[in-house]
């Protein structure tokens, strides 16, 4: 009787002394055995990714890194088989063209958690990238933006009239980041598809856009399963119907614009015209001109638009700042017929505006994760070994004080030739990333941006609400800002 229990109490025990055991030789491996061994770290993210997803989790990683850096230096281990760079140099290094024709792939496990996911343009193998980009570079030149200028303007006449309809002379607060929402997609749907969303006539969200934020911190969770495929099978079967259906749905509306799209009789020069013509010839399936659509409602909008409430929120808290921009935009222009492409591109102190917004409030402010090519790689002087993966983290990098004086305050001047700031590592500003693969709509972004903004400020003084004074500390990332209400008050300009 006593053998048998014993045995039987050796049997339950059995699975959990499996575990201990591979545990245990897994976190050795890592710490002592592993070709990344030598780079400083917590302790816990060195010997298991589970101390990089809790953070990632907690929407706090991007935040973390900082802190990192500042204890451990320019390159911390976080995570068994994954580095952080803090050094500008690891830029070019990175994603800058390499000898060999060789590039740091994209890390799956963050592109293209799911298996059932197809490729776009960012998550490519390299000759796919190629030709996508290739097909796509002409929609976002300057000569397509100028042709597309009366389809951008025109929304934008729409957000105004919008505002001065719900600011009611100033007496009421308006959250204007979700106007620029509105507005961004607008534009990116007329762009891309041939009609807009309807979101600044509904004054909403269309339900494809909603769905994109309701999914966000579902893909955290993606993410973090796509390194252990037990936990991801699990995750799968344990998924409400509810969340499986909401993803068909998305799919089913992003399906249907695009085949409205398709249905034009004689194209129309927008930005994924070169996508369809040449679908047969390269043999893009449907899914695959899906996936690519929309990726460009995400990319082309929703970074515009939060960069835009980034600096919207830190003008706000910078009267000096906002009171010169304004100054500017209303001396340069007789009439507001006058503020165009061409006449905001020359407004320097707007430029420089917009770029410490995107120092500070970067709409990427996570790191974006490459593969070591096969031979291994030097970053910044430091050889890896091929297949570990290497980022850098945006937010971190810019508020690091080795690169940037003064990293938590807003100095538009620092872009300006300001002496104060002569000793900023402008090379480690890369909101548009570099390379091959760096941002495709840049042109796009800015253009919007500078837009928007230039009369938003000739059309109204803005002054912010008290419930928004500590709008931006409030956010967590999962990989996007998770924003909540930026309530401004617009008084109109006579």
């Amino acid at each position: 009787m006593a053998l048998s229990s014993l045995s039987l109490g050796n049997a339950l025990l059995l699975p959990f002394a499996v575990v201990f055991i591979y545990a245990t030789s897994y976190a050795f491996y890592n710490l002592f055995l592993h070709p990344l061994r030598r780079y400083p770290g917590p302790l816990l993210m060195r010997a298991t990714r589970m101390g990089y997803h809790w953070r990632a989790m907690r929407g706090t990683l991007p935040f973390d890194m900082l802190p990192l850096h500042k204890r451990y230096g320019p390159v911390v281990r976080i995570a068994p088989g994954e580095l952080a760079f803090a050094d500008p140099a690891a830029w070019k290094d990175i994603m800058g063209h390499r000898a060999g024709g060789l590039e740091m792939e994209k890390s799956l496990q963050f592109y293209r958690p799911l298996a059932d996911m197809p490729a776009d343009i960012v998550s490519a193998p390299r000759e796919e990238h190629g030709l996508l980009r290739r097909t796509m570079a002409h929609g976002f030149s300057d000569r397509s933006m100028r042709e597309q200028q009366p389809i951008i303007r025109q929304y934008i006449d729409l957000f105004l009239k919008r505002l001065r309809e719900r600011s009611d002379g100033g007496k009421k607060a308006v959250d204007i980041g979700k106007w620029y929402n509105f507005t961004t997609f607008d534009v990116i749907g007329d762009l891309a598809f041939g009609e807009s969303f309807g979101c600044l006539d509904t004054s909403d969200y269309h339900p494809w856009v909603k769905s994109i934020f309701q999914v966000a911190r579902a893909g955290t969770i993606f993410q973090m399963a796509a390194h252990y495929p037990l936990l991801m099978k699990l995750l799968l079967a344990l998924i409400p119907k509810r969340l499986m259906k909401e993803r068909e749905h998305h799919e089913s509306l992003v399906r249907a614009k695009l085949q409205k799209r398709m249905d034009i009789k004689g194209g129309r020069p927008d930005l994924i015209e070169g996508l369809l013509i040449k679908a047969d010839e390269w043999g893009l399936t449907l899914d695959k001109l899906q996936a690519n659509s929309a990726l460009l409602i995400i990319g082309g909008s929703e970074t515009t638009a939060t960069l835009l409430a980034g600096v919207t929120f830190l003008l706000l808290r910078n009267p000096t700042a906002l009171k010169r921009l304004t100054e500017e935009v209303r001396s340069s222009f007789k009439s507001e017929d006058e503020i165009d492409f061409a006449s905001v591109s020359a407004l320097p102190y707007l430029l420089a505006c917009l770029d410490e917004g995107l120092r500070m409030y970067p709409p990427v402010p996570t790191g974006l994760p490459r593969v070591v090519p096969k031979g291994g790689a030097n970053i910044c002087g430091n050889y890896i070994a091929e297949g570990n993966i290497v980022a850098i983290h945006q937010w971190a990098m810019y508020h690091n004080d080795n690169n940037f004086k003064d990293p938590f305050a807003f100095h538009p001047e620092r872009w300006l030739g300001d002496p104060a700031f002569a000793r900023d590592r402008k090379d480690a500003f890369q909101p548009f990333h570099l390379g091959a693969r760096n941002c495709l709509g840049r042109n796009l972004a800015y253009i919007e941006m500078r837009l928007i903004l230039a009369r938003t400020l000739w059309n109204f003084d803005m002054r912010i609400a008290e419930d928004s004074f500590d709008w931006m500390s409030k956010q967590r990332i999962f990989n996007m800002w998770e924003k909540g209400p930026l309530d401004v008050y617009l008084t109109p300009v006579r």
